[in-house]
């Protein structure tokens, strides 16, 4: 193991701590408060933000989208630049946080934001984030990563950058009382799928990396099995922890990554709209069974420790099935149907978008070229 561990992101957690953001930003600084499509105004967060705000001055953007755009994001960026914005509040789950990330890093670029997605710019600075998470699925309330969309060429691609970090992330369970069951099924399978990448890879040794994420895999398989206590205190304050924790840096440090079902499922998202998680869910099983002579060790692994199956030969695929038995236990599908009737068209369109992206070589090993991923997109479509 080699690697160098920082998370400077406070974690405010806990019923109230939305209050917190009246000591947490200072009240000099210009605060431009981003949020969705309005949900907060009828759950109570929006009043509590402003209650927490009196003494300083503000502003708000609303209408950022699940799956941020540049295009809406864009009018935010010029918000920062014109009124001299200091800090950002971002009230929302990870497409809001996203978002801010990228309006954070954008404003301080003379160019087209659109070059930090693309490689043209690397980030050296950005406006201050602060988090008010929401929904609890992404991790972005404590990571540095970000995925943005391009609406008008339907390009939807991922950047980094230690500078737009969140200061710090207020994560209240009671906020999530009011969220639609689609939403936290969502939450469940996102979080899900952030620790798999990083751990059904290839066996490495790493005790404690392996050890933690499943400890969040059998917290997770047990959050979905009590999907019907997600009325509780309890369900809800271990899910957004959870997912917190899935997403951290802390499970992939020193070891290998895959993260080729995201990207792969990054383009059903942005050819038809499928849900971010939803997009993963019908990725995963596919590419498992295409990669499995490669990851069948670990696989293994999590059949044993996280499913508590029993050894055989077979215990791989047992596992494979154990994993797409699960979404289906929360209905959500491992197939893609909003694509319409024309199968071959639609592989052809997420291949030529995967090409575009330069994604050829994917996976912890770059084993998963073009044809492995044409090959799992024919048995992840309808």
């Amino acid at each position: 193991m080699h690697f160098n561990y920082l998370n400077p992101t406070e974690i405010l957690f806990g019923r109230g701590q939305i209050a917190s953001i009246a000591t947490a930003i200072p009240t000099t600084s210009r605060v431009l408060v981003v949020y969705g499509g309005g949900s907060i105004k009828s759950n109570g967060v929006y009043q509590q933000v402003v209650d927490a705000l009196e003494h300083h001055q503000w502003e708000e953007f609303s209408g950022v989208e699940p799956n941020p755009t540049k295009e809406t994001l864009d009018k935010a960026v010029a918000i920062v630049k014109e009124h001299a914005i200091d800090m950002i509040l971002a009230v929302g789950g990870g497409s809001v946080i996203d978002g801010c990330k990228y309006i954070a890093a954008a404003a301080k670029y003379d160019g087209d934001g659109w070059d930090i997605l693309c490689g043209k710019h690397q980030v050296s600075e950005a406006t201050p984030i602060g988090a008010i998470l929401t929904l609890p699925a992404t991790g972005s309330e404590s990571n540095s990563g970000a995925v943005i969309t391009k609406a008008e060429t339907k390009d939807k691609l991922p950047f980094l950058s230690p500078f737009v970090q969140p200061r710090f992330a207020v994560m209240d369970p009671d906020v999530m009382k009011t969220l639609p069951d689609r939403q936290l099924t969502n939450g469940v399978v996102d979080a899900w799928m952030h620790v798999c990448e990083q751990y059904l890879t290839y066996n490495h040794g790493h005790m404690v990396q392996d050890g933690y994420a499943e400890v969040l895999l059998r917290n997770l398989k047990t959050l979905g099995e009590q999907f019907d206590q997600r009325d509780s205190d309890e369900w809800r304050a271990n899910l957004m922890w959870t997912a917190n924790q899935a997403l951290n840096g802390l499970i992939g440090s020193g070891v290998p990554h895959d993260w080729a079902t995201h990207m792969i499922g990054h383009e059903l998202t942005a050819l038809w709209h499928v849900d971010h998680a939803r997009s993963l869910a019908i990725i995963q099983p596919s590419l498992l069974r295409n990669q499995i002579e490669n990851k069948r060790g670990k696989l293994e692994q999590m059949g044993r420790e996280v499913f508590n199956l029993t050894p055989s030969a077979d215990l791989a695929e047992r596992t494979i099935d154990a994993i797409e038995a699960f979404y289906h236990s929360l209905d959500v599908a491992t197939v893609l149907v909003e694509h319409g009737d024309d199968k071959a068209a639609a592989i052809d369109s997420v291949i030529e978008q995967l090409t575009k992206h330069g994604m050829v070589a994917l996976g912890e090993t770059q084993a998963i070229d073009l044809e492995s991923s044409r090959e799992i997109l024919r048995h992840a479509i309808a």
